[in-house]
């Protein structure tokens, strides 16, 4: 089981394309909400402990995470922040590493070439790689793996591709909802839950957050490590302050800025 008494970490996830970040609804339908540089430092204002930026047409664009824009935010923020979407190779992981970034998310060609896990692990260290589950429920309520930012059903089992992503190095598993991206209606509890009490790495939910109390819950009933949202954060109906003052209130130890 993963490590639950450590401080619970809230982390907005900006999703970017063309350098502009973007939201959503099931992955399509997509908005502009703002610049990514300046939302992040936004966000580490209001108490964010991490943020993450997935570069969201990178893979399907078959194209590398455009650099740049990385060392920019490796400019303006503090606190750690992990970038995926386009990461394919070594060169890939080692170029965002020295742009500033602190961890990178491995996503669809983890699911391609396994070994780029391990040779993550091997060169960088574990704490470096995040392993990034889209999951998709099907008709059985068995979650599958989804790649190519949504776009293509492997008909893997969400929690034994995780499970074999532990063994071969991943540091955390960054946990999405498919069904539940962008509707705010709530975490996949049930599902978090499983991959929460049955993995020795930290947990990050993704997919769904509506309110504060969807933090409580995850962190409270699904045992999440951490909690990621985008779409509550972007149009400024919650700030992270907000969602860490009422989860202190609740009991659940989160970092209060």
């Amino acid at each position: 089981m993963s490590a639950n008494n450590l401080c619970k970490r809230i982390i907005p996830c900006l999703d970017v394309a063309n350098g502009r970040t973007v939201k959503g609804i099931n992955f399509t339908g997509l908005r502009d909400m703002g610049d990514p540089i300046e939302l992040g430092a936004a966000y580490e204002k209001q108490g964010a402990d991490e943020l993450v930026f997935l570069d969201i047409t990178a893979s399907h664009e078959k194209r590398s995470t455009m650099l740049e824009w990385v060392k920019d935010v490796a400019k303006n923020l503090s606190i750690p922040f992990t970038v995926g979407g386009g990461v394919n190779t070594i060169d890939d992981v080692q170029a965002l590493l020295q742009a500033g970034a602190d961890k990178v998310s491995v996503n669809t060609q983890a699911v391609k070439n396994p070994k780029l896990i391990t040779d993550i692990k091997i060169k960088f260290g574990s704490q470096c790689c995040v392993v990034a589950i889209d999951a998709k429920r099907n008709s059985d309520g068995v979650a599958e793996v989804l790649i190519k930012g949504g776009r293509e059903n492997t008909g893997m089992n969400a929690y034994d591709w995780a499970t074999k992503c532990v063994e071969l190095g991943a540091g955390e598993i960054l946990l999405t909802s498919w069904d539940k991206d962008g509707t705010q209606s709530g975490f996949d509890l049930e599902l978090v839950k499983y991959f929460s009490e049955n993995l020795p790495v930290p947990i990050i939910a993704s997919g769904g957050a509506k309110n504060s109390q969807s933090f409580v819950d995850v962190f409270k009933l699904a045992f999440a490590d951490a909690a990621l949202a985008a779409t509550i954060f972007h149009d400024g109906s919650h700030t992270v302050g907000e969602i860490k003052n009422i989860l202190n209130q609740e009991g659940v130890q989160v970092r209060i800025c």
